[in-house]
């Protein structure tokens, strides 16, 4: 069975259109209009092995907080959709992730119960034109719309770059592991007999 979902989302801030295929090769189409934001959701797509597409156009002579929010609460829902009823899943995945001096932990539970827990230390404001403080946003719009526990936590790091695209690398290698079939998994993944 194909774990696929389109989500489409329009408000009068944006018009995002988002593609998800979790059984996918890493392939990834993005365009947001927010060059950083493209490059970190390319990540989530190659590392977490899902095949993505997403087009956005926003309200960026506003700013880009409403684009990426509304890209990352669209993406959010297509990963929810696209996990079905979640029977015969992992469940849960981590990984430590390395890029440089940056080192990134993420934990992921597909609960069905939206929570994050996210440590970054104080960044400069702008990588090229993205604002830093929006990385947190993407995490906070994410975990709402696809219902899952996500722990981030920032280990080490002195540059901006790699430590946001870190994140981005080991929430993706998370997600791998979680959304992964396990043959030895029947039915759903807990003792309540449902997850949320």
């Amino acid at each position: 069975m194909s774990r696929t979902a389109t989500v489409e989302r329009a408000t009068k801030e944006s018009q995002v259109f988002v593609s998800l295929e979790l059984d996918g090769t890493g392939v990834t189409d993005i365009s947001t209009g927010v060059p950083f934001y493209d490059h970190m959701m390319s990540q989530l797509g190659k590392h977490g092995g899902f095949d993505l597409t997403i087009r956005t156009v926003g309200d960026l002579e506003v700013d880009a907080h409403h684009t990426v929010e509304d890209t990352s609460l669209a993406f959010g829902q297509a990963l929810r959709d696209s996990l079905g009823d979640k029977a015969g899943l992992r469940r849960y995945g981590d990984a430590l992730v390395p890029l440089d001096e940056a080192l990134v932990q993420s934990a992921v539970d597909l609960s069905g119960r939206p929570y994050l827990v996210h440590e970054e230390p104080e960044l400069v404001e702008l990588i090229g034109t993205y604002d830093t403080t929006l990385t947190r946003h993407i995490w906070e719009s994410i975990v709402a719309t696809a219902q899952i526990t996500l722990h981030v936590r920032v280990l080490s790091g002195r540059n901006a770059h790699h430590i946001v695209e870190s994140q981005f690398k080991s929430v993706a290698r998370a997600l791998r592991t979680a959304v992964e079939q396990d043959s030895r998994v029947v039915g759903v993944p807990s003792t309540k007999g449902t997850l949320g």
